[in-house]
């Protein structure tokens, strides 16, 4: 199983003590320890319009991660496409593959915070179809196929830059409901969960893994890959207080699915609640290394580690990464 960062770049509480810190510079330094260290993955978020995560061009902050580390490989988890041109999300993410020198990790999804959709006049309830238009066209043009009808142009068009890895970046699709995951295993992409939020507990989550094995297409290896809270260090009750911000912070972003899931079990708004579950783990780098391995077990084949959460100090999430890469090492 690979241990991978993945950060939200969301911003902290209000108070003096988190103003005057600059999120895109905790980020690139985080990703030059998770270089350092061992990790397999960086990963962003793409967010707009609130302060629950101030990314809203992956490939401009990849970019500059790029530049910053050597063989730590970057993704986007994810990319939104109903917000974008799918042929410019193609060509945005062929060149940041060959900036990266074939380091690029793609994750696509449809979005799930209204105020988004807002912002880009976009009706939410046409996100499915938006989706499935984009994703195809997506990959077409990522594999160098010619594009014309569907792109909607009077003559086939192919990508001018194609990406470095082939036949295209390794493709993951990020899910929040149960019954979306067959439709990414169909499509022979990876699947990314994200399971504080939409996962009661580690046996749900065992079948969420074999619903998604068993629908893959013969011939195709797709991954699984988690996205956990994780701290590594002695200051544990600091962690489980930074934990509870940051789930507070989550519904204030109004996420329409976290509240309504909140709505039907108020623990999934609770820290103590999500670190019982097993879904955020705190602890000393040996504990937290040990409960992992219960992930390994279920099938897990990477863990995007939320080590960024709730305004802890680099300094504590800095020493979280390496001591925790330590154990993997």
């Amino acid at each position: 199983m690979r241990l991978s960062a993945f950060s939200v770049v969301d911003a902290f509480p209000d108070g003096p003590a988190y103003s005057s810190r600059d999120r895109f510079a905790e980020v690139g330094a985080l990703a030059e320890t998770a270089d350092r260290a061992g990790l397999a993955a960086f990963w962003v978020a793409e967010h707009h319009f609130h302060s629950g995560g101030l990314c809203p061009s992956p490939p401009v902050l990849l970019a500059s991660l790029g530049a910053r580390t050597r063989r730590l490989r970057l993704g986007a988890m994810v990319a939104v496409l109903p917000f974008h041109n799918p042929i410019e999300v193609a060509e945005q993410y062929a060149l940041l593959d060959r900036l990266l020198g074939g380091r690029l990790n793609l994750g696509l999804g449809s979005g799930y915070i209204p105020i988004e959709f807002e912002g880009f006049g976009i009706d939410p309830s046409t996100k499915r179809e938006r989706f499935d238009r984009s994703f195809e066209l997506v990959r077409r043009a990522l594999r160098g196929e010619p594009l014309n009808e569907a792109a909607g142009t009077a003559s086939p068009i192919r990508l001018n830059v194609a990406p470095i890895q082939r036949p295209g970046p390794p493709v993951w699709i990020a899910v929040q409901r149960r019954e979306a995951i067959p439709f990414v295993a169909r499509k022979g992409a990876s699947l990314a969960l994200i399971p504080y939020a939409t996962t009661p507990g580690l046996p749900e989550l065992a079948q969420q893994i074999r619903e998604f094995r068993a629908a893959v297409p013969e011939g195709s290896s797709p991954s699984v890959s988690v996205a956990l809270h994780l701290y590594a260090g002695d200051r544990v009750e600091g962690a489980r207080r930074a934990l509870q911000r940051y789930l507070d912070s989550r519904r204030a972003t109004q996420s329409a699915f976290y509240l309504q899931r909140v709505a039907e079990d108020p623990r999934l708004a609770d820290a103590g609640a999500i670190e019982a579950s097993g879904f955020a783990l705190l602890g000393s780098p040996e504990s937290v290394a040990k409960r992992l391995g219960a992930f390994a077990e279920l099938g897990v084949d990477e863990v995007l580690g939320i080590f960024d959460f709730g305004g802890l100090s680099p300094a504590e999430v800095h020493h979280s990464v390496k001591g925790l890469a330590g154990q993997f090492g």
